[in-house]
């Protein structure tokens, strides 16, 4: 048996039951004020714990969002700094790029120049070589002319004779 069954038990049988029920209701009334006025208690304190909370976060909230608010402010300050060393750094690079574009452009077209110069002088070069074989050959040409017409007058006069011997044969057996 319990503890508090015993005690019940001869608290009981030492009072009776009508002051043990008085006493127990008693009791329970002044437990039931003190929960109440606990719970109460417990209650307001929970309040004000609950309005302090609030306060601080609101607190919290504004001092974070100054917070917040400065380093925004920082932030852009130092990316408009970094965006114009940027704009900087590339007009130097830009500058920098369209000079060494200029001097390769120079130079391309010193070297085109002096690449083409020197395609003409091959060509005049080559061109008088062609003009000087094509003048050896004429006068090979005209040496071999020269030569094959003997030769082809040559072949004539023996056709010629060859084919007059027989007519003037002709000619004079007819005559005759």
């Amino acid at each position: 048996m319990p503890v508090t069954a015993k005690l019940s038990g001869k608290f009981y049988e030492a009072f009776g039951d009508e002051i043990a029920n008085t006493l127990v209701e008693w009791f329970n009334q002044v437990d039931a004020t003190y929960r109440a006025d606990l719970i109460q208690l417990n209650q307001s304190n929970f309040d004000r714990f609950d309005a302090k909370l609030d306060q601080r976060i609101t607190r919290l909230d504004a001092k974070w969002g100054r917070i917040w608010q400065e380093l925004d402010a920082k932030l852009e300050k130092r990316l408009a700094q970094l965006e114009a060393k940027f704009d900087g750094r590339l007009a130097q690079l830009e500058s920098k790029f369209e000079g060494r574009l200029a001097q390769l452009e120079s130079k391309f077209e010193r070297e085109l120049a002096e690449l083409k110069t020197e395609v003409e002088s091959r060509f005049v070069q080559l061109d008088a070589k062609l003009e000087q074989r094509v003048a050896e050959l004429r006068l090979e040409l005209n040496s071999g002319m020269g030569s094959l017409r003997a030769e082809l007058i040559k072949w004539m006069f023996v056709f010629w004779a060859g084919t007059v011997v027989p007519l003037a044969g002709l000619m004079v057996a007819l005559m005759l």
